[in-house]
C-alpha cells in the first residue's frame, strides 16, 4: 500500500504539475505536501505571474516557452477555466540594458512578436508611465499573466481525477536509495517508489545537500498599492509591464488592477523589484516588511509609474531560490538516474510550470525528455 511508482516530493508550481502530467499518462503517483495545496510561505503566492515569450535572460527558454503556452492552453481547455490573461507586456529600458538586449534578441531568433514604441505611442497608448528620453520601449502583445494558486489547484484537482493520491500536511524528513527502491520518510508514515522527483522549492537545500553551494535562498517584498486614478490601471487598460532601471540593480516590475472576486485577495496594483534580495531560509524568513522597505520600493516604482501609489494597501513575502547564472536546474540529481530534480528557479520560473510538469514525468517514465533541457544540467556548476 506505500509503494508508488513515482513519488513526487513538494506538490507547489512544478510539483502539482509533475502530479499531473503522470496521473495523465496513468502513472500511480503519490505527491506529498508539507502545507495547503496553495499557501503563502514559498514562493508561488501573490495572485498573478508574468509569462512572456521574448525571453531576455537566455533565448535557449523560448522553446520551453512555446511549449509552455500550449500546455497552459490544454490545461484551460481540460478544466473549462482561463489561467492564463493576455494583457501585453511594456518592456523598457537603455537600449544596451541586459533586458532591452535580450528581448530583441530571443524576438529576432524565434519570431516572437515584439513591436517598438515611439515616445509619442508611449504618451498616448501608455500615459500611466513617465519613462526617461533615453529608454528604449518594446511591447510583446502575447504576453500577460498566470493565475499561481489557481493553475496549482487546478492542476492537483485533475491529477486527483485521474487517480493520484496527494497527501497535505505531510512533512518530508527523509530519503534514501535501498536497492532498487528508494525509501522516503515523512512525518507520519515511510514510503517506497522506484523514482522520486524533487520540487521543493525554497526546502530543496534540506534533500540535495550536493547542490547546496549553488542554491541561494532569498526573501522578496511585493506591495500592493491604490493608484490615484485607479480606472487608468484596470485589467484591459493597463498592461503588465517590466522596465530595467538604470539607477538601480535589477528590474522593476508589475501588473493591471485584479479584483478579489475573480482572482482573489489582495485587491490592488501589485508591484515588485526583481533582484535577489535579503539572504534567508526556507524555514528562517523574517515574513514582516519594513517601513523602509516599502518607501524604497514604492518611490522606485512610481519614477515610472507616477500615479500607482496613493496608499499601500498591502505587503507581502515570497522566496526566490537562486542558481548562480540565474538559469533553473532540471535534471537527474548527479549520479543518481532514480531521482529527478527541478529547482533553483529564480524568481522566473512559474511560467514554465505547464512544461515543466511535462518534462519531469517524461524523465520519470521514459529517462528522457524531447524538450530542450540540457542547458538546465544540474553539473554544470562546480562545488
Amino acid at each position: 500500500m506505500n509503494h508508488f511508482p513515482v513519488i513526487v516530493l513538494g506538490v507547489g508550481s512544478m510539483g502539482s504539475a509533475a502530479c499531473y502530467y503522470l496521473a495523465k499518462k496513468g502513472i500511480k503517483v503519490l505527491g506529498l505536501e508539507q502545507f495547503t495545496l496553495t499557501h503563502e510561505l514559498g514562493s508561488h503566492a501573490g495572485q498573478s505571474r508574468i509569462i512572456r515569450k521574448a525571453y531576455f535572460e537566455h533565448s535557449d527558454y523560448v522553446p520551453l516557452l512555446e511549449r509552455a503556452y500550449q500546455n497552459w492552453k490544454a490545461l484551460e481547455t481540460a478544466c473549462n477555466n482561463q489561467f492564463y490573461f493576455p494583457t501585453g507586456l511594456l518592456y523598457a529600458g537603455k537600449p544596451e540594458s541586459i533586458l532591452i538586449k535580450g528581448v530583441i534578441e530571443s524576438s529576432e531568433l524565434y519570431g516572437v512578436e515584439v513591436s517598438r514604441i515611439s515616445k509619442a505611442e508611449v504618451k498616448s497608448r501608455f500615459q500611466q508611465f513617465a519613462l526617461p528620453d533615453d529608454y528604449e520601449v518594446l511591447f510583446e502583445p502575447d504576453a500577460g499573466f498566470l493565475t499561481p494558486e489557481r493553475c496549482i489547484r487546478a492542476f492537483a484537482e485533475q491529477a486527483l481525477n485521474l487517480g493520484a493520491s496527494i497527501h497535505t500536511h505531510e512533512k518530508v524528513v527523509s530519503w534514501k536509495q535501498e536497492g532498487d527502491r528508494i525509501s522516503v520518510t515523512s512525518d507520519t508514515q515511510t514510503y517506497s517508489c522506484n523514482k522520486l522527483i524533487i520540487t521543493a522549492g525554497a526546502w530543496a537545500n534540506d534533500f540535495l545537500p550536493g547542490l547546496a553551494n549553488n542554491l541561494h535562498v532569498t526573501r522578496q517584498v511585493l506591495v500592493w498599492t491604490t493608484p490615484r486614478q485607479p480606472a487608468q490601471f484596470q485589467l484591459n487598460k493597463f498592461p503588465c509591464w517590466l522596465i530595467d532601471d538604470h539607477e538601480h540593480a535589477g528590474m522593476y516590475y508589475g501588473f493591471p488592477m485584479l479584483d478579489e472576486t475573480t482572482f482573489g485577495k489582495p485587491a490592488g496594483l501589485k508591484s515588485a523589484h526583481h533582484y535577489p534580495g535579503k539572504s534567508t531560509t526556507a524555514n528562517q524568513v523574517n515574513r514582516e516588511v519594513t517601513s523602509m522597505e516599502v518607501d524604497e520600493l514604492t518611490k522606485a516604482i512610481t519614477r515610472f509609474v507616477p500615479e500607482s501609489c496613493e496608499s499601500v494597501k498591502q505587503t507581502k513575502t515570497c522566496l526566490y531560490t537562486n542558481t548562480p547564472d540565474e538559469n533553473f536546474i532540471i535534471d537527474f540529481l548527479p549520479n543518481q538516474q532514480d531521482v529527478i530534480i527541478a529547482c533553483g528557479f529564480s524568481g522566473h520560473g512559474f511560467k514554465f510550470a505547464s512544461v515543466v510538469g511535462e518534462v519531469l514525468c517524461d524523465l520519470a517514465t521514459e529517462g528522457r525528455t524531447t524538450q530542450p533541457i540540457g542547458f538546465l544540467s544540474a553539473t554544470r556548476f562546480k562545488n
